[in-house]
């Protein structure tokens, strides 16, 4: 099995700054892409930020310039540094890899992570 745990998460205020992490535990697949996802409350879940294993990023535009994607390949774990925090960005934030296992591709997602931002 393979678990994805977030933390991080929290209140903070407006202009405020946050740093989620997530760790991905379990099979020994290889892990082609990580990133990150939030879902607003009566919104569709939308892609936030994804980084590949050579490194590669896409950011969505409402986050560039404000948001940070990075992983540490050898701990299987991916960061998503926030700062200029927005109440728009206010979300349940979801951790996300994309896998391969003997030419067989796989989707996990973390359970999420509450991103409060308000005054």
């Amino acid at each position: 099995q393979v678990q994805l745990v977030e933390s991080g998460g929290g209140l903070v205020e407006p202009g405020g700054s946050l740093r989620l992490s997530c760790v991905r535990s379990g099979r020994i697949f290889s892990i082609n892409v990580m990133g990150w996802y939030r879902q607003a409350p009566g919104k569709q879940r939308e892609l936030v930020a994804t980084i590949t294993r050579g490194g590669t990023i896409d950011y969505a535009d409402s986050v560039k310039g404000r948001f940070t994607i990075s992983r540490d390949n050898a701990k299987n774990t991916v960061y998503l540094q926030m700062n200029s925090l927005k109440p728009e960005d206010t979300a349940v934030y979801y951790c996300h890899t994309e896998e391969s296992h003997w030419a067989l591709s796989y989707n996990y997602w973390g359970q999420g992570t509450q991103v409060t931002v308000s005054s």
